[in-house]
């Protein structure tokens, strides 16, 4: 099974089409949740990552970022096998 691909995100953010167009590009399932207007998520964001911009990506339950860090996991070489990795069993 494929590594687990959730991304959180506003309708209205140019960032997010873009992480979602790189996800896309390369073939990858991926959740979308979108938080517009939901603070109880947001709040769990901040949480979660320190953040409370979007897109917040997680792969496999862990946060790697937004659109610029996944584009840096790209160039780096580091993306594809992140997502290699496959899921978790769920428990």
């Amino acid at each position: 099974m494929p590594a687990s691909v959730e991304m959180y995100k506003t309708n209205y953010c140019p960032y997010c089409t873009r992480a979602a167009g790189l996800l896309r590009r390369k073939g990858v399932a991926f959740k979308e949740i979108d938080v517009s207007g939901d603070d109880d998520v947001r709040d769990w964001l901040v949480e979660a990552t320190g953040q409370r911009t979007v897109p917040q990506i997680f792969i496999n339950g862990k946060s790697i970022g937004g659109c610029d860090e996944l584009h840096a996991l790209e160039r780096a070489g580091k993306l594809d096998s992140l997502l290699a990795q496959p899921a978790p069993e769920a428990s």
